[in-house]
């Protein structure tokens, strides 16, 4: 790489102060600028040229009253930055913004990321409202973000649906956000669910798909960070949720990425939540469709750890072994840290040279607009 290498900052001590609880946590964040660039700070780009503006307010005050809406209004084809506001409210509606729309940016207006929410209940199992069969996993997400420079910032997205209710049904993956694009850009945003909350997917299993999520939460528990995308999450907030019968047991990540691509990397953040000690995994090997091609990537560094992780955090999935694919983790701190061992693979500190931030970016400098 030409550019120099920039290293992700990890302050000891940090990640302590973050284990306190989402709750509190979201209590004393600052707000997040509404329009522009945001303030300056690391990886925060100076404000460029101004974006188009849609306001969307649920009283009517605004331009549109849904968030669909205000999508469906970007001329197909655009590629110029368009920022949809987003003022406080709880819109329960579902969003796609295709591929033909790119550089569209989510933003909620809010002084909180928890004023703006947009949520909805869908399950893969969940029959369409025409008959023609159920959604899918991909297809129940709250938010789909299809074209390349999505952005999402300063508000929550979520998926409600009602496990305990719907024991009947044998599909219950409940996506809240689906990203298939490239450059997308999460940041200051809270994504909660139960299973398969976060699905960080590409176009194609041959097209790049870079997710940087940055200062923000994901909450779930069964495979909930999952897909094929070169993903970062970064100084951000991994919390783990009890199962809809109030039993602790999960999977932070499901990676399913293609070989010699990058897949998830977890670094300068916090695990934390209300569940059970040595009850979660840190991922396991998600091989869609059987596909034995597939090398899935998932490494956590940098970041601590609550009792809750297992030590032996890796484990098989779907009759594929973890071990012939790509986990491992670097420096993690907290109670749930291990040391090196055939069930803990640690990077040395030449492998973690290469697994840093601008590996997985590239040529593509986050800023948010």
């Amino acid at each position: 790489m030409a550019a120099k290498r920039r290293r992700t900052e990890f302050r000891p001590g940090r990640g302590a102060a973050l284990t306190a609880g989402l709750a509190a946590l979201l209590a004393v964040t600052g707000p997040v600028q509404a329009q522009g660039a945001p303030a300056a700070g690391p990886g925060r780009a100076a404000a460029g040229a101004a974006a188009a503006v849609l306001t969307v307010a649920k009283d009517g005050s605004g331009q549109y009253t849904t968030v669909q809406a205000a999508v469906d209004a970007i001329a197909p084809g655009s590629t110029a930055r368009v920022v949809v506001s987003i003022r406080p409210g709880t819109y329960r509606e579902t969003v796609k913004v295709p591929a033909t729309k790119q550089n569209v940016t989510l933003q909620g207006s809010g002084p909180s990321r928890k004023d703006t929410v947009i949520v909805h209940g869908n399950a893969s199992g969940t029959p369409k409202p025409d008959g023609s069969g159920t959604y899918g996993t991909s297809g129940s997400a709250t938010v789909a973000a299809e074209g390349n420079g999505f952005q999402a910032r300063n508000l929550t997205i979520s998926n409600d649906f009602d496990e305990s209710a719907h024991q009947d049904m044998s599909a219950r993956q409940a996506v809240a956000l689906r990203t298939a694009a490239d450059k997308v850009l999460l940041d200051s945003v809270i994504v909660t669910g139960d299973q398969d909350t976060l699905l960080l997917d590409s176009a194609a299993k041959t097209a790049l798909g870079r997710v940087y999520m940055r200062n923000s939460y994901v909450v779930g528990n069964v495979d909930f960070i999952f897909g094929r995308a070169g993903a970062v999450i970064d100084r951000s907030v991994i919390t783990l949720k009890k199962r809809w019968d109030g039993s602790s047991g999960g999977y932070i990540t499901a990676p399913s990425t293609a070989a010699g691509r990058k897949g998830f990397l977890i670094v300068g953040s916090t695990v934390n939540g209300d569940v059970a000690a040595s009850s979660f995994h840190l991922g396991r090997p998600w091989h869609a469709g059987g596909d034995a091609s597939l090398d899935p990537m998932a490494t956590f560094r940098d970041t601590e750890l609550s009792a809750a992780v297992k030590s032996a955090p890796w484990t098989d999935m779907s009759g594929f072994s973890w071990k012939d694919d790509r986990f491992a983790e670097y420096r993690n701190t907290g109670p749930g840290a291990g040391a090196a061992s055939t069930d803990r693979p640690q990077l040395s500190d030449a492998a973690a040279a290469g697994q840093e931030v601008a590996d997985w970016l590239g040529d593509w400098t986050p800023q948010a607009s």
